[in-house]
């Protein structure tokens, strides 16, 4: 009984970790879009006001 509860501790723990692991990367490449975004719009802004 004691190996059954340390198993299933060991999984949900790692299930845990894997979750917060892939939450975590999915929200820096998230922000990493937003900032591609944000710069590829200031590039476009930028040539607008030069031709101005």
């Amino acid at each position: 009984m004691k190996k059954l509860i340390s198993c299933t501790a060991v999984l949900v723990g790692s299930t845990v970790a894997g979750l917060l692991v892939w939450r975590k990367v999915e929200s820096d490449r998230h922000r990493d879009e937003l900032w591609s975004e944000a710069e590829r719009i200031s590039a476009e802004q930028d040539a607008t006001e030069i031709r101005d």
